[in-house]
């Protein structure tokens, strides 16, 4: 999809699609209407491209047996690898050792004793 796409332009697109697979299920808008509970008035505006109510649009996607790629329209971003990856992991105050007395902390080369 171009970045630069208006919402009117979706719609349009979705329209056409779900118009598109009712009559290829095949459903007239009246069937489709008794299947959905959405008017037949609602059905003939949206394939016509106008906008109307998301809980409409639900109710026909599920009158069309389409409900299970609802979830596609937005994915679920913990089901992303990069999601893990942001997730702080809780840190851990380690102590320093203690040194065993009799040990002389400065440096020196291995012929030195």
């Amino acid at each position: 999809m171009p970045e630069n796409i208006t919402s009117v332009a979706i719609i349009a697109m979705l329209a056409k699609r779900i118009k598109r697979y009712r009559i290829d299920y095949p459903l007239t808008q009246k069937e489709l209407a008794d299947k959905s509970g959405v008017s037949q008035r609602s059905i003939s505006r949206f394939e016509g491209g106008e906008d109307i109510q998301l809980s409409n649009l639900i109710k026909i996607l599920i009158a069309l047996d389409l409900a299970e790629h609802i979830s596609l329209l937005v994915p679920d971003n913990t089901r992303r690898p990069s999601y893990f990856l942001s997730e702080e992991k809780a840190k851990i105050r380690v102590r320093a050792r203690k040194k065993p007395e009799g040990t002389d902390d400065r440096f020196r080369w291995g012929d030195e004793k």
